[in-house]
């Protein structure tokens, strides 16, 4: 099975860590991966987004036009990557800072309030782990547990980040039920 993902956000957001993380994680379990960055001269506070393949098969391109999955943490990639979502694909959407709402009706959307439940946990830049517990929770794409390494290997020598990124997975995880909110 082929999954497609695009996350657009704002640079700074944790976009390109999310692919990385998903693309490492999907290497662990033995898939077929690419990951395609993108983003605007400004690293922090520029536009970005990142493609990502993870598949049973060999990948015969990186480019992502009607992604699967897609996450979104701000206003201007929603208004560019929700029409795009393939039917019967999944919306993230953090309705922390995102305004809009999707009227599709051929997707699941999950709204998460990801920077509201990261600062609550005492730093904003955990939103994007809020948001990789909810779309692993829902879509199952990989194992919990081999996400969950990926970001302790990552973050290795920085027990405080590991410690708060795995608690912002988890509260995200609580998101599950929200598709279609």
């Amino acid at each position: 099975m082929m999954h497609e993902l695009i996350i657009a956000g704002f640079g700074g957001q944790g976009v390109m860590s999310m692919g990385q993380w998903l693309t490492s994680a999907g290497m662990k379990e033995g898939k077929y991966v690419t990951w395609l960055p993108s983003y605007g001269p400004e690293q922090r506070g520029g536009t970005a987004n990142v493609s990502v393949v993870i598949s049973d098969d060999p990948v015969g391109s990186p480019v992502v036009t009607k992604p699967m999955i897609t996450v979104v943490l701000n206003n201007p990639s929603f208004d560019k990557f929700e029409p795009k979502v393939k039917p019967g694909g999944y919306l993230f959407i953090n309705s922390s800072l995102v305004e809009r709402t999707s009227k599709r009706t051929d997707i699941e959307v999950v709204k998460i309030p990801a920077t509201e439940i990261a600062n609550e946990l005492g730093n904003t830049k955990v939103a994007n782990s809020v948001i990789l517990g909810s779309l692993l929770e829902n879509t199952h794409l990989l194992s919990e547990q081999t996400l969950r390494d990926t970001i302790v290997d990552s973050l290795s020598g920085k027990n405080d980040l590991v410690q708060l990124n795995l608690a912002a997975f988890e509260k995200g995880k609580g998101y599950s039920n929200m598709v279609n909110a």
